[in-house]
């Protein structure tokens, strides 16, 4: 993989945020937040400037794209957009929660030495 590789980078809060809303299935903007509230249990509010600024930005690296299809065409508003996750963005959003599964290993080691 490259140097530059939005696989390997670690990833902002936000995008981590996204990408695990997306993970399930295709949303548009307002969904993703309401996604990321439900994830979190109400503790990250997302809204939509670092939403769209976050969304912008995974567009180009390619971690996500725009959907083709509308989740229910005929209860939606079809101005909005859906988003979807690419294997790009599937692949960060694993490496992104093995590197926390590793500071997590840590963490726990030095933790149970204090105990």
């Amino acid at each position: 993989m490259a140097k530059n590789d939005p696989a390997q980078a670690p990833l902002t809060p936000a995008v981590l945020h996204i990408l695990l809303a997306l993970s399930t299935e295709e949303r548009h903007g307002y969904g993703i937040m309401k996604q990321v509230a439900a994830d979190s249990q109400g503790k990250v509010k997302m809204g939509p400037g670092t939403l769209y600024g976050s969304v912008g930005r995974m567009l180009e690296a390619g971690l996500i794209k725009e959907s083709d299809q509308r989740v229910d065409p005929e209860m939606d508003d079809e101005r909005r957009i859906y988003y979807k996750i690419t294997g790009e963005g599937q692949a960060a959003l694993r490496a992104e929660l093995d590197r926390y599964r590793g500071v997590v290993t840590v963490a726990e080691g030095r933790l149970s030495y204090g105990n």
